[in-house]
């Protein structure tokens, strides 16, 4: 760290802000500062966008952005995580009930215990988020685990107790009540399970649980289930989406509308459609993943941004009205030679209660057979919600009409309910 002091007149002449670590950063060059997380930070200078150069109890030195954040206000943000809303929705059945219909999301989960029974016996089970605790029931109920630890942070805890009982699972299952950050359990699990996913995979953000679940509660070798995650994307058509928002308001009923076109596509497209149900041929394009996560070494700084590629070569013509996005994740074996399972959101595979989401350009483009369309994609954490994040596309498209012409666009969606 640099020990020397900063010049008193730089520091009066640039505006000085505070900022809160979110993770542990250990410097590893003489002009990098540490700092762990909750120390408070005053940022003298955004000296690029990786790399700050801030200040902590009189020494100075460089900082990783994405380990900092702004300070909350505790009279501005009563709950930054929002886990009152949060937990609290799934404290009623109404999700629960959506969660256990989607045969393909509980079947996966049952089909990866049963392929898995005979490595679980005797192994201690972590269930994150547990819900009504069906994940747990299929453990205790298809294998023989020394213990299946269900943790769930919502009132539905109570309830999930009864159900352990009344399905004859006491002796194996226990319930612990509570974030996963209070977390207090008999010891380590050998396999860490939990369906953590959000629209666009990360949205809401339960996957930081399941990383402080792991680094804190996951023996060394441990097994994570998911495993691994990944983000997909396609260039796509939505023509009824975009004549019922946009071209309705053209003629109606006779009259003209057509003043409201603007003021429609910022209302209906700024934002992501969710749950939008895609059908295959309205792809462009061959899907392919943007962003792959390895649940094994994802770090929690990681997700404050991810950034990935993509590069499509458009297989039929048709109208570009924006990106279709969905996840996949996959269910590593416990035995070297198991087979790798896996559940996939995306249209071409069974319909699952997150579908897809939309992500509708402000105004559609004409794609010819053999067009091609590059690009990048950006998932940036909200620095103060933490539950929300904006998601944010580049493209560039060129035309094997024109090899010289090309168009460029560029569009972010802030994600929050």
């Amino acid at each position: 760290v640099i020990m020397e002091e900063v010049d008193e007149d730089l520091k009066k002449c640039q505006p000085v802000e505070d900022f809160v670590g979110v993770a542990d950063f250990c410097a590893t060059e003489d002009n990098q500062l540490s700092f762990t997380t909750g120390d408070r930070l005053r940022v003298h200078d955004r000296t690029s966008p990786e790399w700050w150069w801030a200040e902590l109890y009189g020494l100075f030195g460089y900082v990783p952005s994405s380990y900092v954040r702004p300070c909350i206000d505790e009279e501005d943000v009563d709950d930054a995580w929002q886990d009152e809303e949060y937990f609290g929705s799934y404290g009623s059945l109404k999700l629960h009930l959506e969660m256990l219909s989607d045969k393909p999301r509980t079947e996966t989960y049952r089909e990866v215990v049963l392929s898995n029974r005979h490595c679980l016996e005797g192994r201690v089970v972590m269930d994150l988020g547990c819900g009504t605790g069906i994940i747990s029931l299929f453990c205790a109920r298809l294998a023989e685990p020394a213990a299946v630890y269900a943790v769930e942070a919502s009132p539905m805890a109570d309830q999930t107790r009864e159900l352990v009982t009344r399905n004859g699972c006491q002796s194996v299952v226990s319930v612990f009540k509570g974030r996963v950050e209070e977390l207090a359990l008999p010891g380590k699990v050998d396999v860490l399970v939990s369906e953590w996913m959000g629209n666009c995979l990360l949205f809401e953000f339960m996957v930081e649980s399941v990383l402080l679940a792991r680094d804190r509660w996951l023996k060394e070798g441990g097994m994570m289930w998911p495993s691994s995650a990944a983000l997909s994307l396609v260039p796509c058509q939505a023509e009824e989406e975009y004549r019922r928002k946009i071209v309705f308001w053209e003629k109606p009923y006779g009259l003209d509308f057509s003043c409201l076109k603007s003021l429609a596509q910022k209302e209906f497209f700024s934002k992501p459609k969710f749950s939008h149900e895609m059908k295959p041929e309205d792809c462009l394009s061959a899907p392919c993943d943007v962003l792959t996560l390895d649940m094994h070494s994802l770090q929690i700084p990681d997700l404050e941004k991810l950034k990935g590629e993509f590069c499509f070569r458009v297989e039929k013509s048709g109208t570009f009205h924006g990106f279709a996005a969905w996840f996949s994740v996959q269910f590593q074996s416990l035995d070297e030679v198991g087979p790798t399972l896996e559940l996939n959101t995306g249209p071409h595979h069974p319909l699952t209660h997150w579908k897809q989401t939309l992500l509708m350009l402000d105004s559609p483009v004409f794609l010819h057979q053999g067009d091609s369309l590059s690009g990048m994609i950006l998932l940036h954490r909200n620095p103060v919600w933490r539950r929300h994040m904006t998601l944010s596309l580049h493209w560039t498209i060129r035309s094997t009409q024109d090899s010289e012409a090309c168009k460029t666009g560029q569009k972010s969606f802030p994600m929050w309910r």
